[in-house]
């Protein structure tokens, strides 16, 4: 059976490699890693300002997207003046994934924000951020070494029956955290599905009603944490099962239609066949 292919967005930067210093659409290889592990085939999605208008010529060709951690986002996309701790925004990617993330949402394809990830769904619905976290807790508990996970676990208080504690299995997961900003105002349709242990910050954000069996269709997840970072985490491999199920359901009925090479919308996944479906890999 084809792997589910999860497209998860890059970041713009400039790096260098080998006699090499330029711009370049880059992603940490532990989300490839991640995906690859639960399953998933892997597919790298730079911004692109013709997806903007037309997001469905890539979404056609996805199972599940993942919003990775990176760059600060930029505030004017939430009508906020710029903090002076807030850099190396990116605006042409924010516009790109916002375009994307709602998009992939409306046609009820399986999400997973991470970071940076989690907070651009908060902001594709209207929220906004805490542009400096230190700023606003007096601490610096969830950046406590810049460029490294080391040091970096705390734990999260997960709402009980929310989709991420279905996935995690608990109402309390050690996690592994590294930014500076956070979500403030909660954007539309979104609810906090879990919070920090340290200052109540959220932590997870989720659609509203996710939280009830017959809502349990949709897979939209946020976690300002970094699973793809942690071997033992069972989110990102849930992201992986969410889309293979919707695969799955999505090539029976197209096969019994008679049709090849149709886009699919909507699709319905329930928890239990995502569940059976991470247990089988």
């Amino acid at each position: 059976m084809a792997r589910p292919v999860i497209g998860i967005c890059t970041a713009l930067e400039r790096a260098r490699w080998s006699v090499w210093d330029q711009q370049a659409a880059l992603l940490p290889g532990n989300y490839v890693e991640a995906v690859q592990s639960a399953g998933g085939l892997a597919m790298m999605i730079p911004p692109d300002p013709v997806l903007v208008e037309d997001p469905g010529e890539v979404l056609d060709l996805l199972d599940g997207l993942v919003l990775a951690g990176g760059a600060d986002i930029d505030p004017a996309s939430y009508g906020k003046p710029r903090h002076e701790e807030t850099t190396s925004t990116v605006p042409e990617r924010d516009l790109f994934e916002v375009a994307l993330v709602r998009a992939a949402i409306a046609r009820e394809l399986p999400v997973l924000g991470i970071c940076r990830g989690m907070q651009l769904i908060n902001v594709a619905y209207g929220g906004t951020l805490f542009q400096h976290l230190p700023e606003r807790f007096g601490h610096h508990e969830h950046c406590r070494v810049a460029g490294s996970f080391d040091d970096a676990d705390h734990d999260v208080l997960l709402h009980e029956g929310s989709l991420v504690a279905r996935v995690v299995g608990a109402t309390r997961h050690a996690t592994k955290s590294h930014h500076h900003q956070g979500v403030d105002s909660l954007g539309e349709g979104l609810v906090v599905s879990g919070t920090s242990a340290i200052d109540g910050l959220p932590e997870a954000i989720e659609l509203e009603g996710d939280a009830l069996p017959d809502a349990a269709r949709r897979f939209v997840l946020g976690v300002q944490w970094h699973p793809e970072a942690d071997e033992t985490s069972p989110i990102v491999g849930a992201l992986v099962a969410a889309a293979g199920v919707r695969a799955e359901v999505a090539g029976t009925a197209l096969s019994e239609a008679g049709v090849q090479g149709t886009a699919v919308g909507a699709v319905a996944v329930d928890m239990a066949d995502i569940a059976a479906a991470a247990n089988s890999r």
